[in-house]
């Protein structure tokens, strides 16, 4: 008996992928390990690769500088600016590093204004969430355990008032500007949320009836995220087509489900963003305090912006306090497996340190904590040396095709970033070809595996690889290789596997001044 056939499956999303897991890197593999030792040689390599007919309509840029002696080895269209896709999370990280530095670490609190009399404490209590992207995953899947024992520690036996899961630490819209709205249900785009938990995704299990005409079953983890559901996907007979569709519209917490799914095949899984995790980290807290005998005699509420609880936060006394890893860890998370959270999260906890520091009088015109980001940026790449139009970056973590950047910008970031004393951290937080991390499968048995260390950055006719790798002389590079407006043929090489080539024959020269 034949099996049955695996039922398409369509999330409605743009394909928008900035992670960039590219999985056909075999023909970068195969590429001859030609031994090139002078620069002349090098140009014209790269010059071949990437003048093949098949880039006649595609834009490339590169440009390669020794960091040892600071000359520039190739550059090509250096200077024209490109779509970096999530290589600008590069951007990201030197602004986090400078401007919180390696150690820091995000806390999230308990908050409360009212007094505890006899156990009781007698108004609301306010989970208070300031940006940490890590709560409910592995490193940190007991968070509101933690939080809950803390305040049973402080006499609390009760709450009398509502639970509060307030995510309006951070001001303006929970996606980046320029995000795609066909992108925000999908989990590469979740809510960049003050209050985040298990990484704003829910896994959405789907599974045929036991008979043809009924109705699949969905299950969601975490179940608190269950959404309301609209339609329903109907099971057909065995060994027959299935066509699963799945669409939450943007700011919508209802689930549409429609199609078919056949009987007698594996549960279907899916991953979507949690339309409002302020409320599902709540009701996990609210769960953890009755395990520790708190009981919340009201309800669980989200606040978000633009409501002001600034008065409240003011005035209000800490409870209870957990702390994320320090930045470097969350970094390091973020930049191996292109984590998109991790990176604006971060990206927006500057912006709101910034509006927390910056002195203001009088009456300041509104501005989001993205836009004190992109300040704080601006005066980052300023002390750098960087040319404004050379970086037009508006958020964390390259989703936007809004973001610019020339291959020259990108390798004078990551020359300023090498001379830091974190410079070691920071590039074994890089994915590493052939290793770990979005790289992993890229680059095997070539004299790039364990060398290039470098941000992978992929999304709809958008390929780019920005790093550092050494070459075969030892000389240390620094390099950027960005190819836009390029759909790649069906029988030819994957578009990553081109950019890679370029990288290997970087790893591969022997030439030095």
């Amino acid at each position: 008996m034949s099996p049955a056939p695996e039922p398409r499956r369509r999330l409605f999303a743009t394909g928008l992928l900035a992670c960039a897991c590219w999985l056909a890197a075999a023909a970068a593999a195969a590429t001859p390990q030609v031994r090139t030792t002078s620069e002349a040689a090098l140009a014209t390599q790269i010059d071949s690769q990437i003048s093949l007919p098949r880039f006649a309509s595609a834009s490339w840029g590169i440009s390669v500088v020794s960091l040892d002696s600071g000359r520039t080895l190739y550059a090509h269209r250096a200077d024209q600016l490109m779509q970096p896709a999530s290589t600008a999370k590069l951007f990201t990280a030197a602004l986090a590093l400078s401007t919180l530095g390696t150690a820091y670490q995000i806390p999230t609190r308990l908050l409360s204004t009212e007094t505890i009399h006899d156990g009781r404490l007698n108004g609301p209590l306010v989970l208070y969430g300031m940006g940490d992207p890590t709560l409910g995953t592995a490193s940190s899947a007991d968070w509101a355990t933690q939080l809950a024992e803390q305040l049973y520690r402080r006499g609390v036996r009760q709450v009398h008032g509502d639970l509060i899961a307030d995510d309006s630490y951070f001001t303006g819209p929970t996606f980046g500007s320029g995000w795609e709205a066909g992108d925000l249900q999908s989990w590469f785009a979740v809510p960049s949320s003050a209050l985040s938990v298990g990484e704003n995704i829910v896994d959405i299990t789907l599974t045929p009836a036991s008979a043809a005409g009924l109705p699949a079953s969905l299950s969601f983890d975490p179940v608190d995220a269950k959404m309301s559901l609209l339609g329903q996907v109907t099971t057909t007979l065995s060994r027959t087509p299935g066509d699963i569709n799945l669409y939450r519209a943007p700011g919508d917490d209802a689930l549409y489900a429609f199609g078919t799914v056949p009987a007698k095949t594996p549960p279907q899984h899916f991953k979507l963003s949690l339309p409002d995790p302020a409320l599902v980290a709540g009701a996990q807290l609210r769960k953890a305090l009755a395990d520790r005998g708190i009981p919340v005699a009201g309800q669980v509420r989200a606040l978000h912006w633009p409501q002001d609880d600034a008065a409240l936060v003011s005035r209000a006394e800490v409870l209870a306090e957990i702390r994320s890893p320090p930045l470097m860890d969350i970094l390091q998370r973020g930049l191996k497996r292109s984590q998109n959270l991790y990176l604006q999260n971060l990206f927006l906890s500057v912006g709101a340190h910034q509006q927390a520091t910056e002195a203001t009088t009088g009456i300041v015109p509104f501005a989001s904590t993205e836009q004190w980001s992109v300040k704080a940026m601006q005066q980052l790449l300023a002390t750098i040396g960087m040319p404004p139009a050379t970086s037009l970056i508006d958020e964390g973590t390259g989703l936007s095709r809004r973001d610019l950047v020339t291959p020259m910008a990108m390798v004078r970031l990551l020359t300023y970033l090498a001379a830091q004393p974190y410079a070691a951290q920071l590039r074994d937080a890089l994915p590493i070809a052939g290793i770990d991390g979005t790289l992993a499968g890229q680059l095997r048995h070539t004299a790039a595996e364990n060398n290039v260390h470098a941000k992978t950055g992929s999304m709809t006719y958008v390929h780019c690889l920005v790093g550092y790798v050494t070459s075969a002389a030892g000389e240390r590079l620094a390099f950027a290789i960005m190819l836009n407006n390029y759909e790649p043929p069906a029988d030819g090489p994957s578009a990553g596997a081109d950019v890679d080539a370029i990288a290997l024959l970087l790893a591969n020269f022997h030439g030095r001044s």
